[in-house]
């Protein structure tokens, strides 16, 4: 019986744990940079892919608490910042005027 509960605990640990994210460092420097900037349709956009990138993540949560500090910041709740990148979106390709062709939305 002391297996049996001892492989349990185990195994609730192993859950709990956070993750580290592939793009992690990448992505922790364009959150330092949302941090500083303004609400740009660019910057809108990358606030909108990231919080979407790391919705339900177990991990980064430092990535997640500035993901809801710039959010305030620019006096927005997560329905307005979609709705507005939605509406960036359609108009064009914000991403091609600042990046390259290699896509990062995963």
């Amino acid at each position: 019986m002391f297996i049996c509960t001892h492989l349990l605990s185990m195994d609730s640990i192993e859950k709990t744990q956070d993750q580290q994210h592939p793009q992690y460092r990448r992505d922790r420097a364009t959150v330092d940079t949302l941090l500083t900037s303004e609400a740009t349709d660019y910057n809108l956009s990358e606030l909108a892919r990231l919080k979407i990138r790391y919705r339900g993540f177990p991990g980064a949560r430092d990535i997640q608490k500035d993901l809801e500090k710039v959010l305030q910041k620019w006096n927005l709740t997560p329905e307005t910042l979609y709705e507005q990148t939605r509406k960036i979106h359609a108009q064009g390709e914000v991403y091609r005027k600042q990046k390259s062709d290699q896509e990062d939305w995963v």
